[in-house]
C-alpha cells in the first residue's frame, strides 16, 4: 500500500513539475480560483478546470463540448500524452 501511495504521489508531482515548467518556459500563467494570474498552479486546480468537458456523440461523430480557450490553453500546456485523452492530438 505504501508503494502505491508513493507512486501515486510521484505521478502527481512530475504533473505539477511539467505544467510549471511549461509555464515558465511561455513566460505565462494561468488564471487561479480568484481569477488572478499565476505561474505555480496546482495540478488539483488544473483537474477542476477539466470536470466541465464533455465527449458527445451524435450519429457516430464525437464532439468535445465546453473548451473554452483558458481550457485549450492549459491543455496545450501539459504533454502530448495527456493531450490524447481528450482526442485533440
Amino acid at each position: 500500500m505504501l508503494f502505491l501511495m508513493f507512486l501515486c504521489l510521484l505521478v502527481y508531482h512530475l504533473g505539477h513539475r511539467q505544467l510549471r515548467n511549461t509555464l515558465k518556459r511561455i513566460k505565462t500563467g494561468i488564471r487561479n480560483k480568484l481569477g488572478k494570474l499565476t505561474m505555480i498552479p496546482t495540478l488539483r486546480w488544473v483537474f477542476q478546470c477539466f470536470q466541465g468537458i464533455h465527449l458527445l456523440t451524435l450519429n457516430g461523430v464525437n464532439e468535445i463540448v465546453n473548451l473554452t480557450s483558458s481550457r485549450h490553453f492549459i491543455w496545450s500546456c501539459l504533454p502530448s500524452s495527456c493531450r490524447k485523452y481528450y482526442l485533440l492530438s
